[in-house]
């Protein structure tokens, strides 16, 4: 299952306990694989929050088993330095430093760090210097985070 497919199955055992789905992450390490979750809510996230969607989610994947072989489940908070993977995020997060990563090079570099003006269409809008912006297609960014 997809992360995408992880996502639709966790995001209303998160809703339930009170929280919003910030993004899921799956990271390959050797033949074991850690899914990160990574939860919010306005009122902020502690250590009981994280707790209850890891014991909740750990039940709904004893019965629905979406992910073969040995897995690790972590939840915590995006943390101040929050990966940004929704567009909505993207909106959120306006007038935040980010840095960017996309799949390809665009004029010539892969890496972009700037002032995140918004969204236009499907383009993320980062402002690079006071003089220059650069439009990112959404598609084609691999990662995106806010820099502290």
């Amino acid at each position: 299952m997809g992360e995408k497919g992880l996502e639709t199955l966790i995001e209303p055992v998160v809703l339930a306990l009170g929280c919003q789905l910030w993004g899921i992450e799956t990271v390959n390490q050797g033949r074991r694989m850690t899914l990160k979750i990574y939860i919010d809510s306005e009122q902020g996230i502690n250590v009981d929050d994280c707790a209850g969607v890891s014991r909740q989610v750990s039940s709904l994947f004893d019965v629905e088993d979406p992910i073969p072989g040995e897995y690790v489940l972590e939840v915590s908070s995006p943390g101040i330095d929050r990966r940004l993977f929704k567009a909505a995020h993207y909106e959120q997060c306006k007038g935040a430093k980010i840095q960017v990563t996309l799949r390809s090079a665009f004029e010539g570099q892969r890496k972009f760090k700037g002032i995140l003006s918004g969204l236009e269409n499907d383009d993320v809008v980062l402002r690079v210097d006071d003089t220059q912006e650069v439009l990112l297609p959404f598609d084609s960014i691999e990662r995106a985070r806010v820099v502290v």
